[in-house]
Protein backbone atom coordinates (compact mmCIF):
# COMPACT_ATOMS: atom_id res chain seq x y z
CA UNK A 1 0.00 0.00 0.00
CA UNK A 2 1.50 3.03 -1.41
CA UNK A 3 2.10 5.81 1.78
CA UNK A 4 2.90 3.06 4.17
CA UNK A 5 5.53 3.92 6.81
CA UNK A 6 8.69 1.88 6.61
CA UNK A 7 9.45 -0.76 9.41
CA UNK A 8 12.07 -0.27 12.61
CA UNK A 9 14.37 -2.60 10.88
CA UNK A 10 14.36 -0.94 7.50
CA UNK A 11 14.03 2.57 9.58
CA UNK A 12 17.52 1.46 11.50
CA UNK A 13 19.27 0.65 8.66
CA UNK A 14 18.70 3.72 7.06
CA UNK A 15 20.12 5.20 10.06
CA UNK A 16 23.56 2.76 9.94
CA UNK A 17 26.62 4.67 9.03
CA UNK A 18 28.52 2.64 6.50
CA UNK A 19 32.14 1.95 7.30
CA UNK A 20 35.27 3.82 5.61
CA UNK A 21 37.81 1.64 4.40
CA UNK A 22 41.60 2.48 3.57
CA UNK A 23 43.22 0.45 1.25
CA UNK A 24 46.98 1.02 1.25
CA UNK A 25 49.43 -0.36 -1.61
CA UNK A 26 52.60 0.57 -3.03
CA UNK A 27 51.43 2.94 -6.11
CA UNK A 28 49.40 3.51 -8.61
CA UNK A 29 51.27 3.14 -11.77
CA UNK A 30 49.15 2.69 -15.27
CA UNK A 31 50.77 -1.21 -16.45
CA UNK A 32 50.39 -2.17 -13.19
CA UNK A 33 49.56 -5.88 -12.07
CA UNK A 34 46.90 -7.50 -10.42
CA UNK A 35 47.76 -5.55 -6.81
CA UNK A 36 47.04 -1.95 -8.03
CA UNK A 37 43.81 -3.07 -11.06
CA UNK A 38 42.53 -4.84 -7.55
CA UNK A 39 42.93 -1.89 -5.27
CA UNK A 40 41.27 0.59 -7.59
CA UNK A 41 38.32 -1.95 -8.99
CA UNK A 42 37.54 -2.30 -4.72
CA UNK A 43 37.60 1.28 -4.33
CA UNK A 44 35.47 2.37 -6.77
CA UNK A 45 32.67 -1.06 -5.71
CA UNK A 46 32.95 0.35 -1.85
CA UNK A 47 32.16 3.94 -3.21
CA UNK A 48 29.62 2.93 -5.12
CA UNK A 49 28.17 0.99 -2.10
CA UNK A 50 27.61 4.60 0.01
CA UNK A 51 30.45 3.97 1.98
CA UNK A 52 33.93 6.08 2.27
CA UNK A 53 36.30 4.68 0.18
CA UNK A 54 40.32 5.90 0.62
CA UNK A 55 43.80 4.79 -0.55
CA UNK A 56 47.06 5.46 0.41
CA UNK A 57 50.22 4.88 -2.21
CA UNK A 58 53.01 6.74 -3.82
CA UNK A 59 50.60 7.81 -6.39
CA UNK A 60 50.41 7.18 -10.42
CA UNK A 61 48.89 7.52 -13.92
CA UNK A 62 45.70 4.62 -12.08
CA UNK A 63 44.90 7.70 -9.39
CA UNK A 64 42.39 9.71 -12.05
CA UNK A 65 40.26 6.60 -12.19
CA UNK A 66 40.11 7.30 -8.40
CA UNK A 67 39.02 10.70 -8.33
CA UNK A 68 36.51 10.07 -11.38
CA UNK A 69 34.70 7.73 -8.78
CA UNK A 70 34.97 10.15 -6.03
CA UNK A 71 37.81 8.15 -4.27
CA UNK A 72 40.11 10.10 -1.53
CA UNK A 73 43.75 8.81 -2.58
CA UNK A 74 46.74 10.13 0.04
CA UNK A 75 50.40 10.42 -1.84
CA UNK A 76 52.57 8.54 0.37
CA UNK A 77 56.39 7.06 0.13
CA UNK A 78 54.84 3.70 0.44
CA UNK A 79 56.97 2.23 -2.29
CA UNK A 80 59.78 2.90 -0.38
CA UNK A 81 61.27 -0.45 1.46
CA UNK A 82 63.66 1.60 3.99
CA UNK A 83 63.37 1.44 6.94
CA UNK A 84 63.46 4.63 8.32
CA UNK A 85 60.78 5.78 5.33
CA UNK A 86 58.65 2.72 6.55
CA UNK A 87 58.83 3.76 10.31
CA UNK A 88 57.72 7.75 9.15
CA UNK A 89 54.70 6.26 7.29
CA UNK A 90 53.36 4.69 10.53
CA UNK A 91 52.41 8.08 11.73
CA UNK A 92 51.14 9.33 8.16
CA UNK A 93 48.99 6.56 8.09
CA UNK A 94 47.49 6.60 11.23
CA UNK A 95 46.75 10.42 11.13
CA UNK A 96 44.63 9.50 8.06
CA UNK A 97 43.29 6.73 10.00
CA UNK A 98 42.18 8.69 12.96
CA UNK A 99 40.95 11.96 11.20
CA UNK A 100 38.85 9.96 8.21
CA UNK A 101 37.69 7.44 11.22
CA UNK A 102 38.65 4.75 9.16
CA UNK A 103 37.13 1.33 10.15
CA UNK A 104 39.57 -0.94 8.03
CA UNK A 105 42.79 -1.10 6.73
CA UNK A 106 43.31 -3.32 4.05
CA UNK A 107 46.85 -3.74 2.70
CA UNK A 108 47.87 -5.57 -0.54
CA UNK A 109 51.88 -5.59 -0.51
CA UNK A 110 54.51 -5.95 2.27
CA UNK A 111 56.66 -2.79 2.78
CA UNK A 112 52.93 -0.74 3.27
CA UNK A 113 51.83 -3.20 4.95
CA UNK A 114 54.49 -2.98 7.91
CA UNK A 115 53.68 0.80 8.32
CA UNK A 116 49.62 0.07 7.88
CA UNK A 117 49.46 -2.95 10.31
CA UNK A 118 51.47 -0.40 13.21
CA UNK A 119 49.31 2.47 12.58
CA UNK A 120 46.12 0.33 12.83
CA UNK A 121 47.13 -1.21 16.11
CA UNK A 122 48.01 2.32 16.90
CA UNK A 123 44.06 3.62 16.17
CA UNK A 124 42.49 0.43 16.99
CA UNK A 125 40.99 -0.58 13.58
CA UNK A 126 40.16 -3.80 11.79
CA UNK A 127 43.22 -5.00 9.68
CA UNK A 128 42.95 -6.85 6.47
CA UNK A 129 45.63 -8.03 3.93
CA UNK A 130 45.78 -9.62 0.42
CA UNK A 131 47.78 -12.22 -0.43
CA UNK A 132 48.48 -11.49 -4.15
CA UNK A 133 51.66 -13.92 -4.58
CA UNK A 134 54.41 -16.28 -3.05
CA UNK A 135 57.06 -13.67 -2.43
CA UNK A 136 60.69 -14.61 -2.94
CA UNK A 137 62.66 -16.34 -0.16
CA UNK A 138 60.30 -17.23 1.90
CA UNK A 139 62.96 -20.23 2.99
CA UNK A 140 65.01 -17.56 4.81
CA UNK A 141 63.96 -16.96 7.94
CA UNK A 142 64.02 -13.18 8.41
CA UNK A 143 62.67 -12.93 4.53
CA UNK A 144 59.63 -15.08 5.92
CA UNK A 145 59.58 -12.89 8.68
CA UNK A 146 59.07 -9.77 6.47
CA UNK A 147 56.43 -11.64 4.21
CA UNK A 148 54.49 -12.70 7.21
CA UNK A 149 52.98 -9.21 7.59
CA UNK A 150 50.38 -10.47 5.06
CA UNK A 151 49.44 -12.99 7.22
CA UNK A 152 48.47 -10.82 10.01
CA UNK A 153 44.85 -9.87 8.67
CA UNK A 154 42.00 -10.47 11.02
CA UNK A 155 41.08 -12.06 7.54
CA UNK A 156 43.28 -13.16 4.84
CA UNK A 157 42.24 -13.05 1.08
CA UNK A 158 43.88 -15.33 -0.82
CA UNK A 159 43.42 -14.65 -4.92
CA UNK A 160 43.58 -18.10 -5.43
CA UNK A 161 43.29 -21.66 -3.90
CA UNK A 162 47.08 -22.48 -4.94
CA UNK A 163 47.78 -19.13 -3.01
CA UNK A 164 45.31 -19.92 0.07
CA UNK A 165 47.17 -23.46 -0.16
CA UNK A 166 50.67 -21.53 -0.12
CA UNK A 167 49.21 -19.73 3.07
CA UNK A 168 48.67 -22.59 5.10
CA UNK A 169 51.43 -25.13 4.38
CA UNK A 170 54.25 -22.15 4.53
CA UNK A 171 53.14 -19.70 6.89
CA UNK A 172 50.36 -22.13 9.28
CA UNK A 173 47.50 -19.91 9.04
CA UNK A 174 44.39 -21.12 9.86
CA UNK A 175 42.01 -21.74 7.12
CA UNK A 176 39.03 -20.60 8.92
CA UNK A 177 41.04 -17.13 8.77
CA UNK A 178 41.85 -16.70 4.93
CA UNK A 179 38.67 -15.81 2.32
CA UNK A 180 39.29 -17.34 -1.15
CA UNK A 181 38.44 -14.27 -3.43
CA UNK A 182 39.56 -14.96 -7.27
CA UNK A 183 41.19 -11.76 -8.82
CA UNK A 184 38.39 -10.51 -11.24
CA UNK A 185 38.81 -9.41 -15.13
CA UNK A 186 36.37 -6.46 -16.12
CA UNK A 187 34.19 -8.54 -18.77
CA UNK A 188 32.81 -5.30 -19.97
CA UNK A 189 36.16 -4.39 -21.36
CA UNK A 190 37.27 -8.00 -22.31
CA UNK A 191 34.17 -8.37 -24.46
CA UNK A 192 34.37 -9.91 -27.91
CA UNK A 193 31.43 -8.14 -28.98
CA UNK A 194 32.87 -4.25 -27.72
CA UNK A 195 35.72 -4.59 -29.72
CA UNK A 196 35.52 -2.83 -32.76
CA UNK A 197 36.99 -4.31 -36.67
CA UNK A 198 39.16 -0.79 -36.57
CA UNK A 199 40.81 -1.53 -33.26
CA UNK A 200 41.85 -4.84 -34.65
CA UNK A 201 42.95 -3.29 -38.26
CA UNK A 202 44.84 -0.73 -36.25
CA UNK A 203 46.96 -2.98 -34.33
CA UNK A 204 47.04 -5.76 -36.95
CA UNK A 205 48.94 -2.49 -39.22
CA UNK A 206 50.88 -1.21 -36.37
CA UNK A 207 52.39 -5.14 -35.72
CA UNK A 208 52.64 -5.21 -39.60
CA UNK A 209 50.55 -8.89 -39.73
CA UNK A 210 49.92 -10.02 -42.79
CA UNK A 211 46.51 -11.29 -43.58
CA UNK A 212 45.75 -14.50 -43.27
CA UNK A 213 48.55 -15.75 -41.19
CA UNK A 214 48.15 -17.44 -37.91
CA UNK A 215 48.95 -15.29 -35.22
CA UNK A 216 50.46 -17.19 -31.42
CA UNK A 217 50.50 -14.67 -28.62
CA UNK A 218 52.33 -14.52 -25.65
CA UNK A 219 51.66 -11.88 -23.28
CA UNK A 220 53.63 -10.65 -20.48
CA UNK A 221 56.41 -8.17 -19.31
CA UNK A 222 59.98 -9.22 -20.01
CA UNK A 223 61.48 -11.37 -17.47
CA UNK A 224 62.80 -14.20 -17.60
CA UNK A 225 59.96 -16.89 -15.67
CA UNK A 226 57.61 -15.27 -17.82
CA UNK A 227 58.81 -18.31 -20.49
CA UNK A 228 59.57 -16.07 -23.55
CA UNK A 229 62.92 -18.14 -24.39
CA UNK A 230 61.27 -21.23 -23.69
CA UNK A 231 58.19 -19.95 -26.35
CA UNK A 232 61.06 -19.37 -28.64
CA UNK A 233 62.60 -23.12 -27.72
CA UNK A 234 58.89 -24.82 -28.44
CA UNK A 235 58.37 -22.54 -31.93
CA UNK A 236 61.79 -23.71 -33.38
CA UNK A 237 60.71 -27.30 -32.75
CA UNK A 238 57.35 -26.81 -34.41
CA UNK A 239 59.50 -25.60 -37.45
CA UNK A 240 56.68 -23.52 -38.75
CA UNK A 241 57.44 -20.13 -40.57
CA UNK A 242 53.86 -19.54 -41.88
CA UNK A 243 52.84 -17.98 -38.32
CA UNK A 244 53.85 -14.96 -36.30
CA UNK A 245 54.64 -15.05 -32.80
CA UNK A 246 54.19 -11.48 -30.74
CA UNK A 247 56.18 -11.30 -27.70
CA UNK A 248 53.95 -8.18 -25.65
CA UNK A 249 55.01 -6.66 -22.75
CA UNK A 250 57.23 -4.09 -21.70
CA UNK A 251 61.20 -5.37 -20.62
CA UNK A 252 60.73 -2.26 -18.03
CA UNK A 253 64.64 -1.82 -17.90
CA UNK A 254 65.65 -5.35 -17.94
CA UNK A 255 67.66 -4.81 -21.71
CA UNK A 256 69.96 -7.55 -20.67
CA UNK A 257 67.52 -10.15 -21.04
CA UNK A 258 65.75 -8.59 -24.52
CA UNK A 259 69.49 -8.68 -25.97
CA UNK A 260 69.18 -12.65 -24.79
CA UNK A 261 66.18 -13.20 -26.24
CA UNK A 262 67.29 -11.21 -29.79
CA UNK A 263 70.28 -13.58 -29.96
CA UNK A 264 68.25 -16.50 -29.51
CA UNK A 265 65.82 -15.57 -32.40
CA UNK A 266 68.79 -15.13 -34.59
CA UNK A 267 70.42 -18.50 -33.57
CA UNK A 268 66.98 -20.49 -33.80
CA UNK A 269 66.52 -18.72 -37.52
CA UNK A 270 63.04 -17.47 -36.60
CA UNK A 271 63.33 -13.49 -36.92
CA UNK A 272 60.66 -13.45 -39.91
CA UNK A 273 58.42 -15.39 -37.28
CA UNK A 274 58.59 -13.79 -33.75
CA UNK A 275 58.33 -10.02 -33.00
CA UNK A 276 58.93 -8.48 -29.90
CA UNK A 277 56.18 -5.99 -29.03
CA UNK A 278 56.17 -3.18 -26.17
CA UNK A 279 53.66 -2.61 -23.56
CA UNK A 280 49.95 -2.79 -25.34
CA UNK A 281 47.13 -0.71 -24.00
CA UNK A 282 44.79 -2.03 -25.91
CA UNK A 283 44.23 -5.91 -24.97
CA UNK A 284 41.28 -6.55 -26.10
CA UNK A 285 41.76 -5.79 -29.73
CA UNK A 286 45.18 -7.20 -29.13
CA UNK A 287 43.75 -10.42 -28.06
CA UNK A 288 41.44 -10.57 -30.72
CA UNK A 289 44.38 -10.45 -33.59
CA UNK A 290 44.99 -13.62 -31.90
CA UNK A 291 44.62 -17.72 -32.96
CA UNK A 292 46.30 -18.88 -29.64
CA UNK A 293 47.29 -17.16 -26.45
CA UNK A 294 50.03 -18.50 -24.03
CA UNK A 295 50.80 -18.05 -20.82
CA UNK A 296 54.45 -20.10 -20.55
CA UNK A 297 55.35 -19.14 -16.73
CA UNK A 298 58.17 -21.37 -15.31
CA UNK A 299 57.22 -20.40 -12.08
CA UNK A 300 53.66 -20.67 -10.82
CA UNK A 301 51.21 -17.69 -11.66
CA UNK A 302 49.51 -17.12 -8.28
CA UNK A 303 46.29 -16.32 -10.67
CA UNK A 304 46.90 -15.88 -14.30
CA UNK A 305 45.56 -12.81 -15.22
CA UNK A 306 46.35 -13.40 -19.14
CA UNK A 307 44.78 -16.92 -19.12
CA UNK A 308 41.56 -15.62 -17.42
CA UNK A 309 41.60 -12.47 -20.20
CA UNK A 310 41.99 -14.41 -22.87
CA UNK A 311 39.32 -16.98 -22.58
CA UNK A 312 37.02 -14.32 -21.86
CA UNK A 313 37.90 -12.63 -25.05
CA UNK A 314 37.25 -16.36 -26.70
CA UNK A 315 40.34 -17.19 -27.72
CA UNK A 316 42.49 -20.88 -27.38
CA UNK A 317 44.32 -20.67 -24.11
CA UNK A 318 47.79 -22.78 -23.58
CA UNK A 319 49.38 -22.54 -20.23
CA UNK A 320 51.71 -24.00 -17.80
CA UNK A 321 50.32 -26.60 -15.42
CA UNK A 322 51.00 -25.25 -12.15
CA UNK A 323 49.70 -22.48 -10.31
CA UNK A 324 46.61 -20.40 -11.20
CA UNK A 325 46.22 -21.49 -13.93
CA UNK A 326 44.91 -25.08 -12.58
CA UNK A 327 41.66 -22.95 -11.68
CA UNK A 328 41.40 -20.68 -14.60
CA UNK A 329 41.87 -22.94 -17.53
CA UNK A 330 39.46 -26.39 -17.67
CA UNK A 331 41.54 -28.84 -19.79
CA UNK A 332 40.83 -29.78 -23.48
CA UNK A 333 37.62 -28.01 -22.59
CA UNK A 334 38.57 -24.34 -22.10
CA UNK A 335 41.98 -24.00 -22.52
CA UNK A 336 45.23 -26.62 -22.48
CA UNK A 337 47.78 -27.10 -20.03
CA UNK A 338 50.90 -28.38 -20.66
CA UNK A 339 53.86 -29.00 -18.53
CA UNK A 340 56.00 -26.09 -16.91
CA UNK A 341 59.18 -25.74 -18.81
CA UNK A 342 58.95 -28.51 -21.52
CA UNK A 343 59.45 -26.91 -24.91
CA UNK A 344 58.51 -30.02 -27.01
CA UNK A 345 55.25 -30.09 -24.77
CA UNK A 346 54.54 -26.79 -25.94
CA UNK A 347 55.13 -27.31 -29.50
CA UNK A 348 53.22 -30.20 -29.44
CA UNK A 349 49.76 -28.43 -28.11
CA UNK A 350 50.53 -25.33 -30.42
CA UNK A 351 50.52 -27.31 -33.64
CA UNK A 352 47.12 -29.00 -32.18
CA UNK A 353 45.36 -25.17 -31.62
CA UNK A 354 46.67 -24.17 -34.74
CA UNK A 355 45.17 -27.05 -36.50
CA UNK A 356 41.37 -26.66 -34.89
CA UNK A 357 38.62 -26.77 -37.01
CA UNK A 358 36.25 -23.78 -37.28
CA UNK A 359 33.35 -25.62 -35.35
CA UNK A 360 36.05 -26.82 -32.91
CA UNK A 361 37.03 -23.17 -32.40
CA UNK A 362 33.42 -22.32 -31.82
CA UNK A 363 32.43 -24.60 -29.40
CA UNK A 364 35.62 -23.34 -27.33
CA UNK A 365 34.49 -19.75 -27.31
CA UNK A 366 31.77 -20.57 -26.34
CA UNK A 367 32.59 -23.08 -23.01
CA UNK A 368 35.33 -20.66 -22.45
CA UNK A 369 33.82 -17.02 -22.24
CA UNK A 370 30.67 -19.02 -20.20
CA UNK A 371 33.38 -20.27 -17.71
CA UNK A 372 35.38 -17.15 -17.25
CA UNK A 373 31.80 -15.01 -16.83
CA UNK A 374 30.53 -17.10 -14.58
CA UNK A 375 33.33 -17.59 -11.93
CA UNK A 376 36.22 -14.67 -12.21
CA UNK A 377 34.08 -11.44 -13.25
CA UNK A 378 35.10 -7.90 -11.47
CA UNK A 379 31.82 -7.73 -9.99
CA UNK A 380 32.10 -11.08 -7.94
CA UNK A 381 35.58 -9.90 -7.06
CA UNK A 382 34.42 -6.81 -5.48
CA UNK A 383 30.96 -7.82 -3.90
CA UNK A 384 32.89 -11.05 -2.09
CA UNK A 385 35.39 -8.14 -0.99
CA UNK A 386 32.84 -6.31 0.82
CA UNK A 387 31.35 -9.31 1.83
CA UNK A 388 34.79 -9.76 4.09
CA UNK A 389 34.41 -6.32 5.01
CA UNK A 390 30.86 -6.57 6.30
CA UNK A 391 32.51 -9.91 8.32
CA UNK A 392 35.34 -8.31 9.69
CA UNK A 393 33.17 -5.33 11.56
CA UNK A 394 30.11 -7.51 12.25
CA UNK A 395 32.63 -9.90 14.19
CA UNK A 396 34.45 -6.84 16.04
CA UNK A 397 32.93 -4.34 18.04
CA UNK A 398 29.17 -5.19 17.48
CA UNK A 399 28.49 -0.76 17.58
CA UNK A 400 30.34 -0.74 14.37
CA UNK A 401 28.81 -0.09 11.18
CA UNK A 402 27.98 -2.24 8.29
CA UNK A 403 28.37 -3.00 4.81
CA UNK A 404 24.48 -2.86 3.36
Amino acid sequence: MTGKPESNTEAKAEKRHKPTILQVLPSLEAGGGGVERGAVDVAIAVAESGAKSLVASNGGAMVRELERANVLHFDLPLHSKNPFTIFANIGQLEKIIREHKVDIVHVRSRAPAWSAFSAARRADVHFVTTFHGTYTGAGSFLKKHYNSVMTRGEKVIAISRFISDHIQNTYGVEESRIRLIHRGIDLDRFDPAQVSAERVVQLAGEWRLPDGVPVVMLPGRMTRWKGQAMMIDALARLGRHDIRCLLVGSDQGRTGYRKELETLLRRRGLGDVVHVVEHCADMPAAYMLADAVVSASTDPEAFGRVAAEAQAMGRPVIASDHGGARETVQPEKTGWLFPPGDAEALAAVLGKVLDLGSEEREVLTKTATGYIRKNFSKQKMCSRTLAVYDEVVASGRAKRPVLI
